[in-house]
């Protein structure tokens, strides 16, 4: 057995003293509780991912610096750090070895992922070699994140070669059931190279990914030993059992030979944390997301329009729960359309959630808007563009309450109007942080249903009546989209599965439906691209993953009409 600290941390990028200030509060800590390996994320000196920071030569040197004053701090204890080592003009994604307050060896990622939110490429080459830490208590290996996924990789080398407990650092974003694939992915690692594997990811929110923890120890045979929770910062002490160590030569492995602490302490309870939900992963990371794009980019609250549908409702619970009742904003700006039921219902969100809010109507100021269109254009029946000028309206109204206030303006769509257009530019579009941007409408009726099983706080009204935009008298959502449950799998099947027309028809939708629905998808691209950014939680987010042009006449498989003329209007 090895006793490893394994620090599950939420890094932010680019604050390269506050991340070694953590790291550094990690080592004291690990050294109180008797651990004689600590392991840290991939990238935690810098954040992950620091992107275009890496063509910084000053961001650079911080981020060796500060791995040097890391070094220095360490005593008997063995450190695995994250950090980006130089060499030759070249970058690498890395793990330093570090003990007796200096930096032993270290390890260059081999595997660099250049598919779906990584872009490895661009900034790393590819490492070589390997080391194995010998030491009297067993052989400890190294290797980073995606080294880990190829069954014939540096953790089959190592486990060959005789690493009888292989770390890997991670810093692995979140989509639905990536835990569970994860474990199994590492459970099959593990028995593979007759080796415990320990396995330490990042926590924490960055930008438009989330990282959600669910660091694991899993034994070589492919039992989980110990788990942290997700969505939350964890540090904690596991005794590791080693592997089968091998005896296969390996050219490029280089062997270093150290002892450990000796053990002073009694063995620490390895935890096993239960496994989230699924609607609960989903409710805990847009909440994790929001919490910090707020906290790290500096807002002091956010602001919510407050509709009294369901989208408007979820996010204001996701923001209490993520900063709190008196950090949320909410503005109710009914127009002429409004009923008096989605008017209560909003009210009641609000007393529900103990949260401020302002009403703001806004039938006089669009009557001037359709007063000035009127003067300046040919009188015409109202249509598209007046429903619009309602939404551009709310959305100016909360942008002025954020220049104001300096409140962050939260938009409330969700992936299924985004998908399709279902949206108007500068309008509901409007904000800082879309947090709902990567969750189809039906999910987001599963995850209402979720959170008031945790305290009931979504009236029933919200939950039971028909969607509506309520930017005309009698509008309802599914008249223009179709219904949600049946949009959703056609959305599901086109966007995340990629499947092909004849595919999705085949599970048992019209041709039409399927066809129009592609079609709207595809249109709708432009507005996409200036939507706000929001958490992903899918396989393929848009912007993150799906990265389609905006001009394309591509339509395989469709009898759909050529691509639309530029003046045509497609915003609802």
């Amino acid at each position: 057995m090895i006793r490893v600290a394994l620090a599950q941390m939420n890094q932010v990028v680019g604050d390269i003293d506050g991340n070694m200030g953590r790291i550094l509060e990690t080592l004291e800590c690990a050294a109180t509780e008797g651990a004689q390996l600590v392991v840290t994320p991939e990238l935690a000196v810098p954040g992950y991912p620091p992107e275009d920071l890496l063509l910084k030569p000053e961001f650079l040197h911080a981020n060796r610096h500060a791995l040097e004053q890391i070094a220095a701090a360490t005593g008997d204890v063995l450190t695995i750090v994250g950090f980006v080592d130089e060499g030759r003009d070249r970058l690498y994604n890395a793990a330093a070895i570090c003990q007796h307050g200096r930096v032993m060896s270290v390890y260059r990622k081999h595997l660099l992922p250049n598919y779906g939110v990584f872009d490895e490429f661009r900034y790393f080459e590819q490492g070589r070699g390997h080391t194995l830490v010998d030491t009297p208590d067993g052989i400890i290996g190294v290797c980073v994140c995606e080294d880990a996924w190829s069954n014939s990789g540096p953790v089959t080398s190592q486990g060959d070669a005789g690493a009888q407990i292989i770390v890997n650092i991670n810093a692995s974003p979140f989509h639905k059931n990536k835990l569970e694939e994860r474990t199994e992915m590492l459970a099959e690692r593990a028995r593979r190279a007759r080796a415990s594997i320990v396995y330490v990811n990042t926590v924490g929110g960055q930008d438009e990914l989330v990282f959600d923890g669910g660091s694991l120890v899993i034994d070589p045979d492919g039992e989980v030993v110990a788990r942290w929770p997700q969505f939350t910062e964890h540090f904690g002490v596991v005794e590791v059992p080693l592997g089968e160590a091998g005896h296969r030569h390996h050219p490029s492995i280089r062997r270093l030979s150290t002892t450990l602490p000796a053990l002073t302490v009694p063995p620490p309870q390895a935890l096993l944390a239960e496994p989230s939900s699924s609607d609960e992963e989903i409710y805990e990371a847009l909440r994790l997301a929001l919490h910090d794009y707020v906290i790290k980019n500096g807002f002091r609250a956010v602001v919510v329009g407050l509709s009294g549908g369901i989208d408007s409702t979820l996010t204001a619970a996701l923001a209490v729960d993520a900063v709190g009742p008196n950090n949320v904003l909410g503005v109710l700006m009914p127009s002429m359309f409004t009923s008096q039921s989605s008017l209560d219902d909003a009210r009641t969100v609000a007393g529900n959630l103990a949260i401020e809010t302002k009403t703001v109507a806004i039938t006089e100021t669009y009557e001037d808007y359709v007063s000035a269109l009127d003067t300046s254009f040919d009188k015409h029946e109202p249509g598209l563009a007046e429903e619009n000028i309602q939404a551009r309206i709310r959305g100016n109204l909360l942008m002025a309450i954020s220049n104001r206030y300096g409140h962050l303006v939260l938009a409330t769509g969700n992936k299924s109007e985004m998908a399709c257009g279902y949206s108007t530019l500068y309008g509901d579009m409007a904000g800082g942080f879309a947090v709902l941007k990567d969750v189809l409408k039906t999910e987001v009726y599963a995850l209402c249903r979720w959170r008031n099983k945790q305290g009931e706080v979504i009236p029933e009204s919200v939950l039971t009546k028909a969607p509506s935009a309520e930017l005309r008298a009698g509008q309802q959502d599914e008249d223009s989209l179709g219904p949600y449950a049946e949009l959703d799998e056609i959305l599901e099947g086109y966007i995340e599965q990629n499947l092909p027309v004849e595919d999705i028809i085949a599970a048992g939708h019209e041709r039409a439906v399927v066809e129009r629905v592609m079609t709207l998808v595809d249109r709708a691209e432009y507005k996409r691209r200036q939507a706000p950014p929001g958490p992903k939680v899918t396989t393929k987010a848009f912007g993150r993953d799906r990265r389609l042009p905006i001009t394309n006449r591509w339509r395989p498989g469709r009898s759909d009409l050529p691509a639309r003329s530029v003046g045509e209007a497609v915003e609802t």
